[in-house]
């Protein structure tokens, strides 16, 4: 028997259940399909329980600094990891939770769990169920990727998902991958006691980032005690008597280091292999993404790519605004579009890093006439009364229109401090605008006029 309905979601991660909750309220019919865990990844295995544990870690980072601050503790700092991954589990089962009694309880929604496949471009079938709606709404995300590095297949690894089960400490965590994910949880570890070497195949970590935001961080992360290995350009595993042994051949240094556990942090990859996309002639990239166009259709009328599933942003934040943008368009009537994004993020170690717009590498490439200012964050009150005076500010701006391009704070509270600037380029006026608002102190953010004010030519 075939069910009939206005709309089909497939996935319950960011867009997929605030979708349903606007078709219905508009009286539309809706089917929403999850295989497996409500919420999607921010809620399961990423931005809920990671930061969940980066907050454990940064409060026994922050009781052995307990002297710097005056304060004497009377035993050593212990990390009880089954306490640490209990609270994690506890918030994303909580959110889990909330996210599947709100699509339950909702008027109009038909809540149906189990593996969704087109049929054709207008049907789905779960199980013994077939579905047809004129709109589907694919919000299925992403996972880990495995690389096919040799031995991968030799040895036991962690990733990203795995990890969060992990209610011990490693005696030693190799973190293959020097990007975002890897740092995150580099750092964590090493916080709650492991041994910590990073092996990424590039230069330098995080290379999206520029050059000198890049030093900083490895500073940060070196000034902890966490060992880099970069350059490492011929990566391959084994077992070991002692755990795993990660061949890096670099240039200077040991060829092979020998951990206890490794973590493989390597990237993403869509969950878009097993829908039957080609039944319903839905086009993907060479990576398996679902091509989409700026309104976030597919090549096939009626059918539209949200999330992580589509490549046009990887973050909890860019796939809200995903369906923000559906939204909008369907049912309000207007003309919104993924190309008036502006890009911004944070790489979520202690301290963090608020990025938004152009890297001032990408900025000089525009040709454009530039401008740029800077500001370390010893120089910001409210980083040496917190006595955390890493990192620095940085914004850069066209020269003729004096439009900020964009900017990288590095530092404590970067992550919030960003919003200001990102505020700033969403609304499309010169600079000169907050450098004339009048901030609150002390904060970290009431060193951005000041940085404004301070802003030079690039030669």
């Amino acid at each position: 028997m075939t069910h009939s309905f206005d709309a089909i979601i497939i996935g319950a991660g960011q867009a997929g259940p605030s979708l349903a909750g606007r078709l219905t309220k508009a009286g539309m019919k809706v089917a929403l399909i999850e295989r497996k865990l409500f919420g999607g990844t921010c809620v399961n295995t990423g931005c809920m329980p990671t930061k969940t544990l980066v907050a454990s870690a940064y409060a026994a980072h922050i009781a052995r600094r307990a002297a710097d601050y005056g304060v004497i503790t009377n035993s050593p700092i212990g990390i009880d990891m089954k306490r640490v991954q209990a609270r994690a589990a506890t918030v994303t089962l909580n959110a889990r939770t909330g996210v599947e009694s709100w699509l339950r309880s909702m008027s109009g929604c038909t809540v149906i769990e189990g593996h969704a496949r087109f049929e054709s471009a207008n049907t789905i079938r779960v199980g013994e169920q077939t579905l047809t709606a004129p709109r589907i709404f694919i919000n299925v995300g992403g996972r880990a990727n495995v690389p096919n590095m040799p031995g991968v297949e030799d040895i036991p690894f962690l990733t990203n998902t795995s990890i969060l089960q992990v209610d011990f400490v490693p005696k030693h965590l190799v973190v293959v991958g020097g990007s975002y994910i890897g740092l995150e949880f580099a750092q964590m570890f090493r916080r709650f006691g492991s041994q910590v070497t990073v092996v990424e195949q590039s230069a330098r970590l995080i290379g999206r980032e520029d050059e000198d935001v890049s030093l900083a961080i490895a500073s940060i992360l070196q000034n902890e005690g966490i060992a880099l290995r970069t350059h490492a350009e011929c990566i391959s595993l084994a077992p070991h008597a002692e755990g795993v042994e990660v061949h890096v051949s670099c240039k200077q240094g040991s060829p092979t280091v020998v951990g206890s556990h490794v973590l493989l942090a390597v990237g993403r990859v869509p969950n878009t292999h097993d829908l039957g996309l080609d039944r319903a002639g839905i086009e993907v990239d060479a990576r398996g993404y679902i091509k989409v166009d700026d309104h976030l259709q597919t090549n096939v009328a009626g059918v539209f790519a949200l999330g992580d599933c589509n490549g046009r942003g990887a973050f909890t934040h860019t796939s809200y605004n995903d369906f923000e943008i559906v939204a909008a368009n369907l049912l309000d009537g207007e003309d919104r579009r993924v190309s008036q994004r502006i890009p911004a993020y944070a790489l979520y170690i202690d301290p963090p890093l608020g990025r938004v717009g152009l890297t001032e590498t990408q900025a000089r490439a525009s040709g454009r006439q530039l401008l740029i200012g800077m500001r370390p964050m010893s120089k910001v009150g409210r980083a040496i009364e917190k006595g955390e005076t890493q990192g620095f500010m940085k914004v850069i701006a066209d020269a003729r229109s004096k439009r900020i391009l964009g900017a990288s704070i590095l530092g404590v509270g970067g992550d919030e401090a960003i919003h200001g600037i990102i505020d700033v380029m969403n609304a499309d006026v010169p600079y000169t605008k907050l450098q004339q608002a009048v901030p609150i102190h002390p904060t970290v953010s009431e060193l951005i006029p000041t940085v404004l004010g301070d802003m030079q030519p690039v030669g």
